[in-house]
């Protein structure tokens, strides 16, 4: 058999997409150059009252920064904080002190690395929501932006910067669209070289310096919408080793381990769930820290190599485990008794200081820096709820529900007041929203969701299902959707709404019943009410994809081949992929639907959403459209989450609730 690269593969399914255009629905490209000035105008949004954006501007103040990055003396915190209404980068110079804004203007903009010396940011900045990111250093103390690169169209995605502080590794895809080439920059001569331009989704997974200021990267190569191969590159040799993963189909993520010659590998090939194990080449993957159910969400070893940090996926709570990088033996670590996740962040270059992420059902998550040395977590953050009383916050609860096949479905629920299943029996039953998650290879998890607490507080019983194709459940419930095997499992969307209608009648009377979603949310949506029509009363998609063979078709050159891993091929899969299709149920619709995209979205184009829209329009079917400009896949921008958020507030109320229980 012909071994085949990932260039052939390309252009082979470049050539299969070019037959088969003329034969799919009309539309190309993506981004806001395929999207008309007309269409723009003919779907802005209509101007929402002020008793719908009060409520949600008071919730969207409820926020944390993220768990930032501690300066390698342990004296400073940087973080992203979307308190001005845009993502930008900020400061703290004492532990719960005055934030410092370091970065401004309406781009998205974090920081993704503190130089070894302390003296510089790196960051990482969008325009508007392209998600093409350039990369930029700044000082500490502020200042301009010096850019690394920023190319129209291109992504810049961040590697490290070397020991000595003297150079950044990032890769990009300026070169071909489909394909990363690997780059250093000086930030001496502030120019960029590009060390590496081979076909192939290609990002730096680790590195180690070696003498004479080279370096020895562990590059891994994505090969599927999970999978990946790992090989070497040296700065002498300049050649590709291969390490682990070659000529496999099978998930891993990899890292150099303390030992030489090793590596630490997470995998769930020899398993049902992700669990790490050391691996030298040539031999056998070891398994080592906790093993059990539990899949192990993301690890990280510090530079310094004294420690390995885990994040354990328990049935979508974050339990974190800290492991000595050399032993594997576990490390004593205390954490809040009432957490729902603890996350660690970054640890300095000499492995003292690592920052801790804490969040509960009730508050935003928090940063603590724990210094290993004092044995101490300190709070460094603060965050915001003006006005909001905190302790009314909707703590969700795990449930299940039971798919058709018998299999029992996991789900978090947030009970109004009044609605929970141990409250007097009302004369009306709570209307229930249903929201799907990303992905698909998503999960929903409990936690703090000023997001969630908005519908609570609209009187909406809010349940949140991981159907089949979910993470964090092991690997068999993973890929039970993928390609083809989608038709089997579809009918999770069906079924929740079922049983949910089902367990929530009261005096023989049965709940209106709403389904959301963002990304694959917003597919899952749209199936639901086509597909499945009847089952939901209403329903809001959000970036939704509306046809799987013009999403694939028309989605960024990078992401076709993975996305295609994970839905299928056009050509082999392509009378599965018209059965998946909402667009190929359109017949069938009959409740209100409202849909919401983002104009600059390169994930799923805008061509998505308007393709449904005209065609249901032109049946005459219930249906509204919104663009929302400047906005890409989802609302970055304060004022985008306030008309996205506001409109599917007020549409889900209108045909949810009866008018009687209107506030």
């Amino acid at each position: 058999m012909p071994r085949w690269t990932l260039a052939a593969l390309l252009a082979v399914a470049t050539t299969i997409v070019q037959a088969q255009a003329p034969s799919l629905p009309g539309y190309a490209g993506h981004g806001a150059e395929s999207v008309s000035r007309e269409a723009i105008a003919r779907y802005a949004p209509p101007p929402l009252p002020p008793d719908v954006t009060g409520p949600i501007q008071r919730l969207l103040d409820v926020r944390g920064p993220s768990t930032g990055l501690v300066a390698p003396d342990g004296a400073r915190l940087f973080f992203n904080w979307a308190v001005t209404g845009t993502p930008e980068v900020w400061r703290l110079d004492t532990p719960l002190g005055y934030p410092v804004q370091l970065t401004g203007g309406e781009d998205p903009t974090s920081v993704v690395d503190v130089t070894p010396d302390g003296r510089l940011l790196v960051l990482s900045r969008d325009r508007g929501g392209e998600e093409n990111p350039g990369l930029y250093i700044q000082p500490v103390d502020g200042g301009a932006l010096q850019a690394i690169h920023h190319v129209k169209g291109s992504r810049a995605l961040y590697g490290f910067t070397t020991h000595d502080s003297r150079s950044i590794y990032y890769a990009a895809n300026d070169v071909r669209p489909d394909s990363y080439a690997l780059y250093r920059y000086d930030l001496a001569t502030r120019r960029s070289e590009r060390i590496l331009e081979e076909p192939g989704l290609w990002s730096i997974a680790d590195h180690d310096d070696i003498v004479d200021g080279g370096v020895r990267l562990l590059l891994r190569k994505s090969t599927g919408a999970l999978t990946a191969e790992y090989h070497e590159w040296t700065s002498e040799s300049r050649a590709l080793v291969p390490v682990i993963g070659y000529d496999e189909k099978a998930e891993y993520d990899v890292a150099y381990a303390a030992r030489d010659d090793e590596f630490v590998v997470r995998t769930n090939k020899l398993g049902e769930f992700r669990r790490l194990y050391r691996f030298h080449r040539g031999a056998a993957l070891e398994p080592v820290g906790p093993a059990g159910p539990m899949d192990v969400d993301s690890f990280e070893l510090d530079q310094a190599k004294r420690r390995l940090y885990l994040e354990r996926n328990d049935g979508g709570y974050t339990r974190l485990v800290v492991l000595d990088a050399t032993t594997y033996a576990e490390l004593p670590f205390d954490a809040p008794a009432d957490a729902e996740h603890v996350r660690a962040g970054r640890a300095t270059p000499d492995g003292r200081f690592v920052t801790i992420g804490i969040e509960t059902g009730r508050g935003p998550q928090q940063s603590y820096v724990w210094d290993w040395e004092r044995r101490a977590l300190v709070a460094w953050s603060r965050p915001n709820a003006p006005e909001v009383d905190l302790a009314r916050f909707a703590v969700p609860s795990l449930d299940h529900y039971t798919a058709r096949d018998g299999t029992k479905i996991p789900m978090f629920i947030r009970y109004p007041a009044g609605c929970a299943p141990s409250a007097e029996t009302s004369a009306e039953p709570c209307p229930v929203v249903v929201q799907f998650h990303g992905g698909p290879e998503g999960q929903a998890r409990p936690g703090f969701s000023p997001r969630s607490q908005l519908f609570v507080d609209a009187g909406f019983l809010f349940a949140e299902p991981n159907v089949r194709g979910s993470d964090g459940y092991g690997k068999a419930w993973l890929s039970a959707d993928d390609g083809p095997r989608r038709l089997s499992v579809i009918t999770d969307i069906e079924d929740a709404g079922q049983e949910l209608r089902r367990r929530f009648t009261r005096g023989g009377k049965a709940p209106r019943l709403g389904i959301m979603g963002g990304s694959y949310g917003g597919y899952a949506t749209l199936i639901g009410m086509t597909m499945f029509a009847g089952t939901y009363d209403a329903g809001v998609s959000i970036v939704g994809i509306s046809d799987l063979r013009t999403f694939l078709h028309n989605t960024a050159p990078y992401r076709r081949v993975l996305r295609a891993s994970e839905y299928g091929d056009l050509e082999r899969d392509a009378e599965a992929l018209r059965k998946l299709s909402p667009t190929s149920y359109l017949d069938r619709v009959r409740d209100p639907l409202l849909i919401i995209q983002g104009v600059d979205d390169p994930r799923v184009p805008a061509g998505e959403a308007i393709q449904i829209q005209e065609a249901l329009a032109a049946r005459g079917t219930p249906s509204q459209l919104i663009l929302l400009e400047g906005e890409g896949h989802g609302a970055a921008r304060r004022s985008g989450q306030v008309v996205m958020l506001g409109h599917a507030l007020q549409f889900l109320v209108e045909h949810l609730r009866p008018r009687a229980s209107r506030s």
